[in-house]
């Protein structure tokens, strides 16, 4: 079948859905309902089956490379534009899912032939498939080939007539079957299994901190906490919290702290400890320290927030109180500082200064979509390659992480700066369905506060003249304007360097 019958199918499929969304169904009884959207759910779930066709080719035609990406993830997350772990879940299925060839060029089964089957006949959906695909992954590896399939078909079946919080139960006992005394603990294994996660800020700027720690971090923190989480320690609600020695009877008597508060501390008060002996050394040219940035007009009112070198976002108040201790940047974009920011060519990489004013002007990596923070991020020649005879100025000059920065190149992604100090980054051909060019993940204060205003009967009147939502509408609204405050981080005049 060749590209003009794969290109007419899929323009008699984009026919069809036109055609039933002009239908009306508001004539339709509950049970004419009901079988609509059994068809609508069978071809749902039939779908995948074409992406993992289709996917799993793209990959032997052609390389994340030439297409101008680092990774299949890149690829599959920027051109549909969807989220990255979306992405690797798409691409994990078509792994196990999609049609494979040998090196001769023989074709395969797919990996786990009895679910691709039964999603192919549209008999599970995605959910079923995630729990089969993950159960079958933590079979152990003594088990044969013989019984792995036999649990694969039986775990299909099971799902034909099950849900899927149903068939993760199925699979539990299947897989505790398999293996009543779970794996026998070996020092190879917990050093595969430790590590500690940072979760994302919530709503009141609280981070969660989750892990699995190895005996040994968790005796070296059981010391820590035994002398710096005791009652009366570190207490940041003392005027001179006690660090070293024992802490008086008053503050005993005023520690009213739960364990797990007074351990947040400790590990709080050892970060400072660590920070404020120099022992960490430099980092991208720069002491190992907390760098802070944030606008003057938020320091004035006291309100707002800052942004720390690695994303983390800091109420106003907490940033004046930290820049009381140690080793603390904290960079107020507001007029030049006097340092040298424009080195020509003079040199390749970024001074100290440099990197110091970068870091408040642009947060983070530039490149949109990309959340890597500023302490991950390099110093990239943005307006020019350095190759290209690009300067080492500040205002020429952006962060852009290690991965996306070794992306600009010949048939790759081009950077450039915009009217307003950004750094543009325009992606290859292959890449461009017209996202964004700018990252704005690493500047909240960008974002428009909420108008305290009363809402008046002249607000009322304008929001009824806005036009329809149409497809116009969607692309972007007409009267939508970019925030322009000359007073934010990032937006120096011109000439300020």
């Amino acid at each position: 079948m060749g590209v003009e019958a794969v290109q007419a199918a899929v323009a008699a499929m984009r026919a069809a859905l036109d055609e039933l969304a002009a239908c009306e169904m508001e004539n339709l009884t509950h049970r004419e309902l009901l079988v609509v959207l059994d068809e609508l759910e069978i071809l749902s779930c039939q779908m995948p089956a074409q992406w993992h066709r289709a996917l799993s080719r793209l990959q032997t035609e052609t390389t994340p490379k030439e297409l101008g990406a680092k990774s299949w993830r890149q690829v599959v997350a920027t051109r549909w534009r969807i989220s990255t772990a979306e992405a690797g879940r798409r691409l994990d299925e078509s792994a196990v899912l999609g049609p494979r060839r040998t090196l001769t060029g023989q074709p395969l089964e797919p990996v786990l032939p009895a679910v691709a089957l039964a999603q192919a006949r549209g008999l599970i959906n995605g959910e079923h498939v995630e729990v089969v695909r993950k159960a079958m992954e933590r079979i152990p590896v003594a088990v044969d080939t013989v019984t792995r399939v036999q649990i694969e078909v039986d775990l299909v079946r099971h799902a034909v007539g099950l849900g899927p919080k149903e068939l993760s139960d199925k699979a539990e006992r299947i897989l505790f079957l398999l293996d009543q005394d779970g794996p026998e603990p070996d020092d190879a294994e917990r050093a595969r299994r430790r590590g500690i996660s940072k979760g994302p800020q919530g709503c009141d700027k609280m981070t969660p901190l989750t892990g699995q720690l190895t005996p040994e971090l968790a005796a070296t923190l059981e010391a820590v906490f035994a002398k710096w989480a005791a009652p009366g320690m570190c207490n940041p609600a003392d005027e001179n919290p006690c660090i070293t020695g024992t802490p008086t009877q008053a503050q005993l008597d005023s520690d009213d702290r739960t364990l797990a508060q007074r351990q947040h501390d400790a590990l709080l008060a050892v970060g400072r400890s660590v920070l404020a002996s120099g022992v960490l050394g430099q980092h991208n040219g720069l002491p190992t320290s907390i760098i802070i940035r944030t606008t003057l007009q938020d320091l004035e009112s006291r309100a707002g927030v800052g942004v720390s070198g690695g994303g983390t976002v800091v109420p106003i108040r907490d940033v004046i109180a930290m820049a009381a201790q140690a080793n603390v940047f904290l960079a107020v974009f507001d007029k030049a500082t006097g340092s040298a920011l424009d080195l020509f060519r003079a040199r390749r990489t970024a001074s100290a200064a440099q990197r110091l004013m970068l870091i408040a002007r642009d947060g983070g990596c530039t490149k949109p979509g990309c959340t890597v923070p500023a302490y991950g991020s390099q110093v990239h020649h943005a307006a020019r390659n350095w190759a290209d005879d690009g300067l080492t100025n500040v205002d020429e000059l952006g962060l852009a992480c290690g991965p996306d920065n070794r992306m600009v190149g010949p048939d790759g992604w081009t950077t450039q700066m915009n009217a307003e100090h950004e750094v543009q980054w325009i992606p290859p051909p292959h890449l461009d369905t017209g996202q964004a060019r700018v990252n704005d993940y690493h500047r909240p204060e960008r974002l428009r506060p909420p108008n305290d205003e009363p809402v008046t009967a002249a607000d009322e009147t304008a929001a009824a003249d806005l036009p329809p939502v149409d497809d116009e509408w969607l692309i972007g609204p007409p009267d939508y304007q970019p925030i322009d405050n000359p007073h934010e981080p990032g937006r120096p005049e011109p000439n300020a360097a």
